[in-house]
């Protein structure tokens, strides 16, 4: 896999996203950025989106709930529930969209994720691959933006890298 390309792939029938992106970052640098609340809070966003965590339970069963906040302000919340965890390997999780009380948007589908972390001579491959209970309930995640949304967020995650292995490397880290 070519380092600073998202790869997508949409099986319809099978009701399920792949995203695949490598990083020319350690392993470690990688997994924090997903286990970090203030880190993710700098890359998650697509721009000129930002992302800023209410709450953050980084365990199997603790929940991420954070607001995306677009230029003028406006707000989307999000509760990120985390199903499983093995450390630098992978993270389970259901991502539903959620009112200020934590509680799930119905009209919404709920994105059932599984995040695998590789590493293979310098570079960090992640593979995201997504379920819905429903391929209609694909279909509206794509109308409403995720591919190109996911796609710049993890090019904000590129940038974030190469500017925190950058500093290190200015420290003599």
């Amino acid at each position: 896999m070519t380092t600073g390309q998202t790869v997508f792939s949409k099986d319809l029938q099978s009701k399920r996203l792949i995203v695949e992106r490598a990083f020319n970052a350690p392993l470690k640098s990688v997994w924090e950025a997903w286990t970090d609340s203030t880190i993710l809070d700098q890359w998650w966003a697509p721009k000129p989106y930002r992302a800023e965590t209410k709450t953050m339970d980084f365990s199997a069963g603790g929940e991420w709930l954070y607001a995306m906040i677009g230029p003028k302000g406006d707000t989307t919340l999000c509760r990120v529930t985390y199903t499983t965890i093995e450390p630098f390997k992978s993270i389970g999780s259901t991502s539903e969209f959620c009112d200020d009380a934590g509680l799930t948007n119905p009209d919404l589908p709920a994105m059932h994720w599984k995040i695998e972390f590789s590493h293979t001579n310098a570079v960090t491959a992640v593979r995201t691959g997504i379920t819905f209970e429903k391929e209609a309930d694909l279909q509206m995640i794509i109308s409403m933006g995720f591919q190109e949304g996911y796609t710049m967020g993890l090019g904000n995650l590129e940038a974030y890298l190469k500017n925190s292995l950058d500093a290190d490397r200015r420290q003599g880290s």
